[in-house]
């Protein structure tokens, strides 16, 4: 456990690899990327925002992940009032191929076609459930892991696809979704066999966005920086023992170990009521 708490303490702080931003508007879509400042055949990520929160609302955490030696590409699109989350993971999809299909950087940056994940916030990680089941089986260019954090409910619910997916996962939920309208947390990883789910200790489910100074005056959630440091690193911990095979993080990827910041669900719990939600929301 003291090994673990010394990784996990490490991950919450930016790596060693100085980072690159790139913008993905190259290629034609919308959106950027960060990258390591050099290396060849790097795990890669797309990055799924959450609803109305553009891309930028996550350059510190993308650039976290560069900095741990994996690029991180966001498509900035579906960004209206009502997004459809099946066009978001078709463009999560087209992230993958644009970062793998070419050079990165001043041509000193590539990503392997068999080290990919999938990753998204809210919008974006149910989205991310959907770009994985419409990837699973592709062979090269599908993902060996994909994270959805603090999912969020949509039409349809990831819960459908996810049901069938065989590629490894991670669900991260907090301490209050069970009675929450807005997240499926729970319900996800429950339908998903190969998934392990983490409760946040003290997290907020949309903390996750970044430079939301004025979001409360406007009714939206505001950040959350103990949210976003310790997500970062459970994220990073899951991501480099399944992308990358580096061993020292396995605990990072098994349902059964204790990690800090984190904790158990209640297997007592009386389920929450659809009363008690509205109430939750009502709020």
């Amino acid at each position: 456990m003291a090994r673990t708490r010394k990784l996990f303490a490490a991950l919450t702080r930016r790596g060693r690899h100085q980072v690159l931003r790139g913008d993905l508007a190259f290629a034609g879509l919308p959106g950027i990327v960060y990258t390591p400042a050099a290396g060849f055949n790097l795990p890669g990520v797309a990055f799924g925002h959450d609803w109305l929160t553009d891309a930028d609302h996550y350059v510190t955490t993308l650039e976290h992940l560069a900095s741990w030696g994996i690029v991180a590409a966001a498509p900035n699109t579906e960004r209206g009032l009502a997004p459809s989350v099946l066009n978001l993971a078709f463009d999560m999809g087209t992230t993958l191929d644009i970062i793998t299909g070419v050079r990165l950087g001043p041509g000193e940056i590539s990503v392997h076609p068999t080290k990919l994940g999938l990753v998204g916030h809210g919008l974006g990680g149910s989205a991310a459930v959907f770009a994985a089941a419409g990837l699973s089986g592709a062979g090269t260019g599908a993902p060996k892991a994909v994270a959805a954090l603090f999912p969020a409910v949509t039409k349809p619910p990831a819960a459908q696809p996810a049901a069938a997916l065989k590629v490894p996962g991670l669900v991260l939920s907090a301490p209050d979704d069970a009675i929450s309208l807005r997240t499926d947390a729970q319900n996800l990883a429950t339908a998903w066999t190969g998934s392990v789910l983490r409760v946040v200790s003290k997290a907020e489910s949309a903390g996750l966005a970044e430079k939301r100074r004025f979001a409360g005056a406007l009714g939206l959630p505001g950040s959350d920086r103990k949210t976003q440091k310790t997500t970062r690193a459970l994220l990073t911990g899951f991501l480099l023992y399944h992308l990358t095979g580096d061993k020292d993080y396995r605990e990072f990827a098994d349902p059964e170990a204790v990690l800090p910041k984190t904790e158990a669900l209640d297997p007592e719990a009386v389920p929450v009521t659809p009363e008690e939600q509205i109430i939750a929301l009502l709020r």
